[in-house]
């Protein structure tokens, strides 16, 4: 099988387009389509369904995505391993998740493409473990970094490499802010499983929280920590991005349970306030165990821990 057909196949996957897979192949568009259908008269099956969005992949398509990108994966180490001595080189996905998007990632992606300038790195975002896992199986991330407590899921290798501290936070005028002036000490960490230390600042079933949507860690043992407390449940809120957490917290909506690096520069402006700190969650690096990683990408991986231990200084 020419392997040229299954690199089309899975970029064609990965970006949904036919004129964007045309771009990154550097190949006619209509090269595309005549690849993607001489490999599905050679398997004998559909791969994509043609829509006016784009081409998604069809069940086959899907199931056979992983094997293909096992298939290139050898491919490119057969390469590697007849030319050890060539320097390093190649294109390396990023996956991650928001917050690490938005306020880590950025310049420490600036700083590994000065350094290695002949690796092409490309930041994709990644919303959940399960989607981190997809995304690592069927080839269109090399690495994900996640912002999690924990990830139960076999065919992923984790690492820690950092942690980032986390804050539950209101607006200036919100009620509690006005409590925890009064308190002994203002701002002091409580866990997670410790809920009942919040009775401080008021009774949690009369407050509204806002939190990130199912799947995140650290928002789930929150609340299930919050509807565990006696009484009614308090009022929950979950969103799929920290910005809209963030706005709503900001406009005295309720409160939120979110990394402090998302928030550092409202709580500098005074536009947000800390009402507890709790423990750090853990920057879990997670790669397939079965698929191989190549030199490019285990060279930003080594970067990225020491990045993360010199607490993103370096970017």
């Amino acid at each position: 099988m020419d392997t040229r057909l299954l690199r089309t196949f899975t970029t064609l996957a990965r970006t949904g387009s036919f004129t964007a897979a045309a771009a990154e192949l550097h190949l006619a568009q209509s090269t595309v389509t005549v690849q993607i259908r001489a490999l599905e008269k050679d398997l004998r099956v559909r791969l994509f369904d043609r829509l006016p969005s784009g081409a998604v992949l069809t069940d086959t398509g899907a199931r056979l995505l992983e094997r293909a990108q096992h298939v290139l994966d050898a491919e490119d180490r057969l390469h590697h391993e007849a030319h050890t001595a060539a320097p390093i080189e190649g294109s390396v996905t990023l996956g991650a998740s928001e917050s690490l998007c938005a306020y880590r990632l950025p310049l420490a992606v600036a700083a590994l493409s000065r350094d290695l300038p002949t690796v092409e790195i490309h930041m994709r975002a990644v919303g959940s473990p399960s989607e981190a896992s997809e995304q690592l199986s069927s080839g269109r991330v090399d690495v994900s970094l996640l912002l999690e407590s924990r990830v139960d899921i076999p065919h992923l290798e984790t690492e820690v490499i950092g942690h980032e501290p986390l804050a539950l936070v209101a607006a200036p005028g919100h009620p509690w802010v006005e409590t925890q002036a009064s308190l002994r000490h203002p701002g002091e960490q409580v866990d997670l499983g410790e809920l009942g230390e919040l009775g401080e600042l008021g009774e949690l079933n009369e407050q509204t929280f806002f939190l990130l949507e199912e799947g995140c860690s650290y928002s789930d043992d929150f609340a299930r920590q919050l509807l565990a407390t006696p009484g009614e449940p308090p009022r929950i809120t979950r969103f799929g991005s920290i910005e809209a957490v963030r706005a709503c917290v900001e406009a005295g909506l309720g409160l939120a349970l979110l990394p402090v690096v998302s928030v550092a520069a409202d709580l500098a402006s005074g536009r947000l306030r800390t009402l507890r700190n709790f423990p750090e969650v853990p920057i879990l690096m997670l790669r397939h165990r079965s698929r191989w990683t190549s030199p490019a990408a285990q060279t930003v991986m080594a970067r990225l821990r020491r990045l993360a231990a010199e607490g993103w200084v370096g970017g």
